[in-house]
């Protein structure tokens, strides 16, 4: 089994994905909201590139939910916040997502044979589905505009590590899969301080949102699986 890494949405190219696995990761915060949004009981979440798509999708019964440069969306639900996503807000709902980036790297990948969506929350999770699909496996790393994020590579590496654990045949993983493997195993012990200390980090913790930082620290603390069902991520 092959294991790749893409360091950013800007780096994506379609056929890259065809006939494997996707993860696709955004630690701060798309993914961690998503794996959040169904273990709160979302029946499904439609992710979105624009507003006016957002708009558009929406049925009566529907939350709205994202952010823009890290705040809430003008008019929307819900943000981009997992600690908003209680069960009381949007159990049994559909909710329709639009974040900076994570939801425009989820369409990037779209060519998968299987998509899942990866966090450090859910990472020993997304690991083991991705070996039970029998695929090569690309783990996309969502970044910040356009550029590598220093915590999606974080999660990458400690994806990389289970699938390590995981293949007693052997992995094979390229150059950048190696690089945050690396990362991983010497920032393991200082996931929040790491976190904490990435420019997504700081620029949520200067907005307020460090609860949020330390939220989507808590590594391997759901078995949620995030999956691409037709146009809809379903828990998996």
């Amino acid at each position: 089994m092959h294991v790749q890494v893409i360091s950013s949405v800007n780096e994506a190219q379609a056929d890259r994905f065809t006939h494997r696995t996707a993860i696709v990761i955004d630690v701060l915060r798309a993914a961690s909201t998503i794996v959040a949004a169904l273990q709160a009981g979302a029946s499904g979440i439609y992710s979105v590139e624009t507003v006016l798509e957002a708009r558009a999708l929406q049925r009566p019964s529907d939350l709205l939910a994202g952010e823009r440069f890290c705040r809430k969306i003008p008019g929307f639900d819900l943000g981009n916040s997992p600690d908003e996503f209680t069960s009381e807000a949007v159990m049994g709902r559909r909710i329709i997502l639009t974040t900076t980036t994570g939801t425009r790297a989820l369409h990037k990948a779209a060519r998968a044979d299987h998509l899942l969506a990866g966090s450090l929350l859910n990472a020993a999770a997304c690991s083991r589905a991705a070996l039970e699909l029998r695929r090569d496996i690309v783990l996309l790393c969502s970044g910040s505009h356009d550029e590598f994020a220093l915590e999606d590579g974080l999660c990458a590496g400690a994806i990389v590590a289970n699938l390590q654990a995981g293949s007693p045949s052997g992995l094979e993983m390229d150059d950048f899969a190696a690089a945050m493997l690396s990362l991983y195993n010497n920032a393991s012990g200082r996931i929040y301080e790491t976190l904490a200390a990435s420019a997504t980090g700081k620029r949520l913790i200067k907005l307020g949102m460090s609860r949020d930082v330390r939220h989507c620290a808590q590594l391997d603390s759901s078995e949620i699986i995030p999956r691409m069902q037709g146009d809809m991520i379903v828990r998996g």
